[in-house]
């Protein structure tokens, strides 16, 4: 769970000078505690300008650590705040000086940075190094977000580093996490929120999130609560916006029930997520994947963008209208609905309609989804308390599941095989207080090391 404080924990025409505003926030020292207490992380929004109001711009412009015109004045911009210089992070000592700041921030108790904006870069100026001005529109962001990362780990350590960028280019996927900002609340916004990510994860990045709801105007109830259900099924999921809070009780009742029930799906689904969370870091395949990159052989993914992968084993097809009406397309195969068990074949395009509570989210033929015990945090102990699911294995089928520890090893790892009537399930590993569920499966003549009990679901 994460906290994230936006543009004014700093004074008003300040942006960005790292102080808090102690009109607002007398004691942040203090509140950062209580509030880490309760178990939240603690985001802070930073950019890479400097308004001419705050000390630090003057700081920046005395030490050379602000980019230059020709002339050798500091280029000076009114977009955001009045007169904001822009650092050169192709300058170490510029570099250092922000840096510093953060260190900070941090020894205080913030956990991250959302490194907003960067991508506004002028052409008419002189960097430190003498790079190209019209070639750094792009490596602008690479190094401002290297610079916050690389702060993050130094303080925190390695694999605890995280930013939340607006901004990015090739080589930005190493400081995750990147979001898709200044979306507006509309469907058409959200289905283009979703084309823009998959695009992204085809570049190469392993994770990346959206405002829920839209960032720019208010969104109506209906679109509010299918974007809850698509923002939970994402990799990271953020309430955000401009213009109101985008707190469920603000809209109606049921877009508490909606958010609500997604929450806890998401929760019970991390030790899934958080392995496929593992593969992103360490091969660099995305945790929402395009459908052509796990079906590169069926023709009909190929231009699919309202619809993705979520880690191998989960389609997730978002509801972009209002009457809850969604088509779909479903590779071969007889896929299970997670939600609700139904069993449908593949190898054609659906049409459905869904409550709020639901949406397509299909488990893939041959698949095996840990779904944990814990409904109320994404962070517990995925190895103890947990059902092992398995869907629609067919004879000769294979499946292999890990359960991650925190650090990313595998703490638990399943190997699930039927040969014939058979299904053999082995570990290696100490799990805790688990089952195994045959999702659709009515009954089994017997079980070897355990006992078998019908349900609606399956036989666990």
């Amino acid at each position: 769970h994460v906290f994230h404080f936006d543009c004014f924990w700093m004074k008003e025409f300040q942006w960005v000078d790292f102080e808090w505003d102690r009109r607002v926030f007398p004691d942040p020292e203090a509140m950062l505690r209580r509030l880490k207490e309760r178990g939240l992380r603690i985001c802070l929004w930073i950019n890479s300008y400097v308004a001419q109001k705050s000390a630090m711009f003057d700081e920046g412009m005395a030490s050379d650590y602000l980019v230059k015109l020709p002339n050798g004045d500091v280029w000076q911009w009114d977009r955001w705040q009045a007169g904001m210089g822009l650092v050169d992070f192709t300058n170490p000592d510029a570099c250092r000086w922000y840096g510093d700041k953060l260190r900070g921030l941090i020894d205080m108790g913030v956990d991250c940075f959302k490194t907003d904006f960067g991508e506004r870069i002028p052409t008419e100026v002189v960097y430190h190094d003498g790079s190209d001005p019209m070639k750094m529109h792009n490596y602008y962001t690479f190094l401002y977000n290297k610079t916050v990362f690389g702060v993050l780990e130094e303080k925190l350590g390695k694999g605890n580093a995280t930013v939340f960028a607006r901004s990015a280019t090739a080589g930005g996927q190493q400081f995750p996490v990147h979001w898709g900002g200044d979306s507006t609340a509309t469907f058409e916004s959200m289905a283009e929120s979703l084309r823009g990510g998959l695009s992204l994860s085809l570049c190469g990045f392993g994770f990346w999130s959206h405002d829920i709801s839209g960032f720019e105007q208010t969104a109506p109830p209906a679109v509010y609560k299918r974007w809850c259900a698509f923002g939970l099924l994402s990799s990271h999921s953020r309430l955000h916006g401009s213009q109101s809070y985008r707190v469920p009780w603000l809209f109606d009742e049921e877009s508490v029930d909606v958010l609500r029930h997604f929450t806890r799906l998401k929760c019970r689904l991390m030790p899934y997520l958080y392995a496929a969370a593992v593969e992103a870091h360490e091969h660099g395949t995305p945790v929402m994947r395009p459908m052509i990159l796990e079906f590169p052989d069926d023709p009909g993914c190929d231009t699919l963008d309202r619809q993705y992968m979520l880690g191998d084993s989960l389609l997730v097809a978002p509801v972009f209208s209002e009457d809850g009406k969604v088509d779909y397309y479903l590779p071969d195969g007889r896929w299970s609905h997670l939600l609700t068990g139904e069993v449908i074949e593949g190898g054609r395009w659906r049409r459905e309609q869904h409550d709020t509570m639901s949406l397509p989210l299909l488990v893939r033929p041959n698949s095996v989804i840990v779904v944990g015990d814990n409904d109320t945090r994404p962070d517990y102990a995925f190895a103890e308390g947990f059902t092992l699911r398995v869907y629609q294995m067919a004879d000769g089928g294979a499946a292999t599941a890990i359960i991650p520890a925190a650090d990313g090893s595998a703490a638990v790892t399943f190997y699930v095989a039927r040969t014939g009537a058979t299904l053999s399930v082995e570990w290696e590993g100490a799990p805790a207080r688990w089952c195994v569920l045959l999702a659709g499966v009515a009954s089994i003549a017997s079980v070897t090391g355990g006992e078998a009990e019908s349900s609606a679901e399956g036989v666990y």
